[in-house]
């Protein structure tokens, strides 16, 4: 190996680091990779015991990498870090408090499949789901809003069509997740309104989460110095229409097909309102 090879190459390497619209590029390319590697890989996991659920974990967490480097293009590295991080924490929470006592989301119980826990209560892979599923609804949300964002209850309804998303997502992952998957599974309840197992009130909980989540780093989120007229970013909007995506193809091998309708519906009437926003 030559030296001086590795000496040039060095600055290059903590230049990537250091500046998050490159080392953006670099975790978006790795991203569409896993996530070709994750839709190739359904085929072999379709009705078979055995799970191939590797690239799953490996796209969750260039999904979440991402959807950080992304809002550090716009906002200071330490606000977006904090963001995740609280939300992280929260997301976990709320599953620790559902694992002791079946509330917000109801009796659910994580597989081996989903992978190790945290404190033996709540999988790792939680607080990164509840990253991915927040910043980048909220992505959307600016997307769709954007023709009003001058209005002056903007921010309510940022915070209001954030959560809806959120929960439109968790409807789309959850007949991949508890079926398709066995990441997690539902016990019966009493609960007249269910979906795929998951009852009502779980829906209604990651809205409530979500809620929670960004009246605490919604502060973070906001751009204090005033600049030019943003240009939209349609990153949140591809890997959030990647998830539903991904869910949508999954419920398919699985013959799961409301599942399947109801995520191509969300899919698309989603994506045309957000194109749509960022075009104004």
């Amino acid at each position: 190996m030559n030296p001086s090879a590795a000496t040039q190459d060095e600055p290059t390497t903590i230049a990537v680091m250091k500046n998050p619209a490159r080392l953006h590029v670099v975790l978006a390319i790795l991203t569409a990779v896993f996530f070709a590697v994750a839709i190739t890989a359904l085929p072999a996991s379709a009705g078979s015991p055995e799970k191939l659920n590797w690239p799953d974990a490996l796209l969750l967490l260039l999904a979440a990498a991402g959807s950080v480097t992304a809002l550090a293009r716009q906002l200071p590295l330490q606000n977006v870090l904090s963001a995740a991080l609280v939300i992280g924490l929260m997301g976990g929470a709320a599953h620790a408090l559902n694992a002791s006592v079946g509330m917000p989301f109801g009796p659910l119980v994580f597989g081996a499949d989903i992978g190790p826990k945290i404190l033996k209560i709540f999988p790792w892979a939680m607080p990164l789901l509840w990253v991915v599923a927040v910043f980048n609804s909220r992505g959307v949300a600016r997307l769709v809003l954007r023709p009003w964002r001058k209005i002056k209850n903007y921010g309510y309804w940022l915070i209001g069509l954030t959560a809806l998303l959120v929960a439109l997502f968790d409807l789309a992952l959850e007949p991949f997740a508890s079926h398709a998957k066995h990441y997690w599974l539902w016990t019966p309840t009493k609960f007249p309104l269910e979906w795929f197992g998951a009852p009502l009130v779980n829906f209604l909980a990651w809205v409530f989460v979500t809620m929670l989540m960004l009246a605490f780093v919604t502060p973070t989120l906001i751009k204090k110095q005033p600049g030019p007229r943003s240009v939209p970013d349609y990153h949140p909007l591809a890997v959030w229409l990647g998830g539903i995506l991904l869910f949508a193809l999954a419920t398919a091998l699985n013959r799961l097909w409301p599942a399947t309708a109801v995520d191509a519906a969300v899919g698309i009437v989603t994506a045309v309102f957000a194109i749509r926003g960022g075009r104004w």
